[in-house]
């Protein structure tokens, strides 16, 4: 490990790709990687010692918050949204496994989040400003059923 100077510094976190079914989009922040298990506390009545023993429960998942910028005439998280808002997926099925890789200097995989059954529920257009002197951004958070993180080769 310590002849490896790479494995000396933390992973930078500019540089990563997303990969939506079988489409790519360009992004400027994903955050929400996250993942926490719930804590059950527990004790008996008859139970000899004054406090209470603690289990884990059940696994929740933070929403997915995507970012990318506003180009002219690129609706896709708009129809993306849209195609989910009624949720009748009937024989189109809507929900996609997503993923999520940070990437080395060579442009391979370092770490690797995969995403279970993600879909989108909110799109948030870019806030206007007149006296800004910004890129329009805009975002969408997605829900997911799983998150798992994949070590890379």
């Amino acid at each position: 490990m310590a002849d490896d100077p790479k494995k000396n510094y933390p992973l930078p976190k500019f540089h990563f790709q997303v990969e939506w079914g079988e489409d790519r989009f360009g992004f400027t922040e994903v955050s929400g990687l996250d993942f926490e298990t719930e804590v059950i506390e527990y004790r008996e009545g008859n139970a000899p010692v004054y406090h209470k023993t603690k289990q884990p429960g059940l696994t929740k998942y933070a929403n997915i918050s995507l970012k990318r910028g506003t180009f002219l005439g690129d609706f896709k998280f708009f129809e993306l949204w849209k195609k989910t808002m009624m949720f009748q997926e009937g024989a189109a099925q809507y929900r996609r496994d997503i993923t999520i890789k940070l990437l080395d200097e060579e442009h391979k995989p370092i770490i690797t989040w995969a995403l279970t059954k993600a879909w989108p529920s909110k799109v948030q257009s870019t806030n206007l400003k007149a006296d800004a002197n910004e890129v329009a951004i805009e975002s969408m958070d997605l829900v997911h059923e799983g998150l798992r993180i994949v070590e890379a080769q």
